[in-house]
Order: C-alpha cells, then sequence, then structure tokens
C-alpha cells in the first residue's frame, strides 16, 4: 500500500505526554547550562558536578581537595602553570585560590568544556593526543588515571611526562604502585586522598618529589 509523506509524519509524532517530557527535559538541560555559563562569567566557581561512574568518576572529599590544593600551591610559584588530569574536583578549588596561575583541565568527560580554554579534551587511550606546544609546559601535573589497569596507567604516565617540565603527582591504587614507581619514579607519600564515597580499593597519592613537605 502506498504511504505518502504526510503519512510518515504522522507515525513520526510524539504523542502529548511523551512531547511535553521532552521539552521539559530540554528545558532543564538550557537552564542548567545557562547557570554554569552566568557562573563562570561572574567567577562563581562554586560548581558542582555529579559523578558519572560509567566514566570511573569518583570525587575526592573536601578534605583531600584541600590538601592536594594547598600542595599545589606550595609546589608552583605564583605565576606558575598547573596541569590536572582526570581530576577535575580540584579544578573549582585551585582556580579560585591561584589567581596569577594558569590552570589546565585535561579530561574526557565534556561537560567541563565549560571551563572555555582551561579545558582540553583528552582520553587516556590517545596520551599524546593534545596541543603539540604543551610539552614540557607545566611545573606541575596532578593525575588521577580513572581505571585501576596497566594500560591505563601507561598511558596516562606518557602524557604525565610529555606535559610536565619536572615535577608531578599521581594519585591512584596500592595495588599500581610497582609499575608507578618502575614508569614514573615516584614513592608512596605519607598524604592519604579519600573520596566522598568510599573506595574499595587502597588509594595512594605518589610524587617524584618530596610532596608532603609542601604540606607542611
Amino acid at each position: 500500500m502506498y504511504k505518502n509523506d504526510d503519512d510518515d509524519d504522522d507515525d513520526l509524532k510524539l504523542c502529548p505526554t511523551t512531547l511535553a517530557a521532552l521539552n521539559e527535559f530540554l528545558k532543564e538541560k538550557q537552564e542548567r547550562e545557562n547557570q554554569l555559563k552566568c557562573s563562570l562569567e561572574n567567577k562563581d566557581l562554586e560548581i558542582s558536578f555529579d559523578e558519572n561512574w560509567q566514566l570511573s568518576q569518583f570525587w575526592y572529599d573536601d578534605k583531600t581537595i584541600d590538601t592536594l590544593v594547598k600542595g599545589a600551591i606550595q609546589s608552583t610559584e605564583s605565576n606558575g602553570k598547573i596541569a590536572l588530569i582526570s581530576c577535575p574536583s580540584l579544578y573549582n578549588k585551585l582556580k579560585k585560590n591561584c589567581d596569577e596561575r594558569q590552570i589546565t583541565l585535561f579530561e574526557y568527560d565534556e561537560r567541563f568544556k565549560i571551563y572555555g580554554v582551561d579545558f582540553v579534551p583528552y582520553n587516556y587511550k590517545f596520551p599524546l593526543d593534545i596541543p603539540q606546544h604543551m610539552s614540557n609546559f607545566y611545573d606541575l601535573v596532578i593525575a588521577d588515571p580513572p581505571f585501576l589497569s596497566d594500560e591505563c596507567l601507561t598511558k596516562t604516565a606518557l602524557t604525565i611526562k610529555f606535559l610536565a617540565k619536572k615535577n608531578y603527582v599521581l594519585c591512584t591504587g596500592s595495588i599500581m604502585s610497582e609499575l608507578a614507581k618502575r614508569l614514573l619514579n615516584v614513592e608512596v607519600c605519607c598524604f592519604v586522598p579519600h573520596h566522598q564515597n568510599n573506595l574499595a580499593n587502597e588509594f595512594y597519592c605518589y610524587s617524584n618529589f618530596d610532596f608532603d613537605k609542601m604540606l607542611q
């Protein structure tokens, strides 16, 4: 039986209830985006994002954020450059407390592109697919590979060494200690990071310099 274009259009029309729900979802989405843009334009960095466990996102607790930010500030000059790899929960606090420092977030989650020029799309599977002018550009690199796997740490280590002038801090599971030492010549710090939602895996902080001293 022949169907004209009008018939196809009728088939594709949503029922009123579904259409109303879709419009409400799109409206709320637009409002959230507008609020984020407004917050950034007004330099209000108290912006929070929910964890996306499918992306293996686990945010640090407030004490850990404060400690890592303090260490980052103490480890760099007032006009220094700090790179964050896959640890977006540090960005707001660092940006708020580092007026002169350049903070760059290398992150897979596109939600964080709201940070504008401070956001660089990053996929650990392609560790050197980042702007080449950033080689040896950062005074400090802080990295938290999203997965506890040899592949993820190995590829993230390539990015760390590409970006860092010298110093870097790594936050990852204790089971990665041996590989982290071999790849990055790091030692376990006394400081132990914690998360908002407790993880089953024991978590360590590693560095290639005396990061604990920066926390005193």
